[in-house]
């Protein structure tokens, strides 16, 4: 069993699909209209072939409640590893990305998190050597 899909939940899917591509660099993969919405996913430059992360619209009752005590309470919707978070930080700034945590060391990690423009907080996190 492995894992090809994971979602987050969209306010926007068509700016979410120029945030996360023109703004964090990941590409498109599929974009299958489907009525009102759309069926867009989008991957890892670094892994074209990986697991897919489905832009998914938060059309759903208990969604948007749902986002909102996430982002109120600090929490975010999902974590992508990066190799440098201070570089990739750095990065995303100079894009105009508001980050709502700066680099944190966290131990074996070190985070950080910023607003997805689309009604998430997504963090990033760089494992850290544990020699």
């Amino acid at each position: 069993m492995r894992i090809t899909l994971t979602s987050v939940a969209v306010d926007d899917q068509q700016k979410a699909l120029r945030f996360y591509t023109e703004t964090l660099g990941f590409q498109l993969k599929h974009n299958i209209p489907l009525g009102e919405h759309a069926w867009i996913t989008v991957v890892s430059e670094e892994d074209p072939d990986g697991t897919e992360l489905v832009l998914e619209p938060d059309v759903h009752p208990a969604v948007r409640p749902f986002k909102k005590a996430l982002v109120e309470d600090g929490i975010p919707w999902t974590a992508f590893a990066v190799d440098d978070v201070a570089a990739e930080h750095e990065r995303l700034v100079a894009k105009g990305v508001r980050f709502v945590q700066p680099p944190t060391d966290a131990g074996s990690v070190i985070i950080a998190a910023f607003d997805d423009t689309c009604g998430n907080l997504i963090q990033i996190m760089e494992e850290k050597d544990q020699a």
